[in-house]
């Protein structure tokens, strides 16, 4: 859950900071930027490792429910083979497909 958290926070930290710089610039009268497309990199930046915190997470999460698997583990773990398709591995897919979404939405824009 604290991966979930964390790449939540990666994606719309990303994503705000592309917008609110965006229309900062386009105030009349602003000063114009020394590197105009630094927000949009550093947006693609922090979604990207957004992303891939949330593709680790599954990694891992998989991982460890594989270990509790384990012989020694199993009784006193009480994790089933059905315990891999746990709303935690939805939520991760649904998460990921938003993040795709706003990483395309900024690298379209950029272009």
């Amino acid at each position: 859950m604290s991966w979930l958290r964390t790449a939540v926070a990666l994606i719309g930290f990303g994503f705000a900071l592309v917008q609110y710089l965006n229309h900062l610039q386009q105030i009349p009268g602003a000063r114009s930027a020394y590197l105009p497309t630094a927000p949009e990199y550093l947006g693609l930046a922090l979604i990207s490792c957004g992303v891939l915190a949330l593709v680790i997470s599954i990694w891992q999460y998989r991982w460890g429910i594989r270990y509790l698997w384990g012989e020694p583990f199993t009784p006193i773990a009480g994790a089933t083979k059905q315990g891999i398709q746990t709303p935690i591995i939805a939520v991760a897919i649904i998460l990921i497909f938003i993040g795709l979404f706003a990483f395309f939405a900024v690298l379209f824009r950029l272009t």
